[in-house]
Parts: structure tokens; C-alpha cells; sequence
């Protein structure tokens, strides 16, 4: 079928670790806490929802913030430098 050796050691190669992995692949138990995740993230402490993952769910939001804040600055810069004629030498 194949007229390079190469290709056809690699052809059933393949084939083996295919379906060995599909076949024989152990499948593990994941606990759902699904349940748990909800209660928690509906729990009334004050906290909003976005920032009750943690320490990196404040991180990301207080970087998200800073880069707003400063691309809204410096379009409203660009917008005042645009606006004002350059000054003729």
C-alpha cells in the first residue's frame, strides 16, 4: 500500500496509538461541585459577583480598570492635540 517504509512505519504506528488511547484510556471521576459554586457565588456578602473568585478575579479587574482609565486619557489627549492648529515657525 505504502512505497516508502518510512511512511508506512509511521501509518501504523499511528494507527496503534490511536486507538490505544481512545480504547483503553482510563477515565477519571470528577466530583461535581457544581452545586457548591453556586451557593457560593449567590451568597449575600457584600462582595460583587465579578470579584468573588479570589485574588486574581481583583487583579484582572483592577488591571482591566487602569487600562480604561488610562486609553480614555490618552484619546482625550490625542482628541485636545489634534484640535489645537500647530504653531507656524
Amino acid at each position: 500500500m505504502f512505497v516508502c517504509p518510512v511512511a508506512a512505519f509511521l501509518a501504523e504506528n499511528l494507527r496503534q496509538i490511536s486507538q490505544r488511547t481512545i480504547s483503553t484510556a482510563s477515565r477519571r471521576q470528577i466530583e461535581n461541585r457544581i452545586a457548591e459554586k453556586q451557593k457560593f457565588f449567590q451568597e449575600e456578602n457584600g462582595i460583587p459577583v465579578h470579584l468573588k473568585g479570589g485574588v486574581m478575579d481583583v487583579l484582572l479587574y483592577r488591571a482591566t480598570m487602569a487600562i480604561s482609565v488610562f486609553g480614555t486619557a490618552y484619546v482625550v489627549y490625542e482628541l485636545l492635540v489634534a484640535s489645537m492648529p500647530k504653531k507656524q515657525k
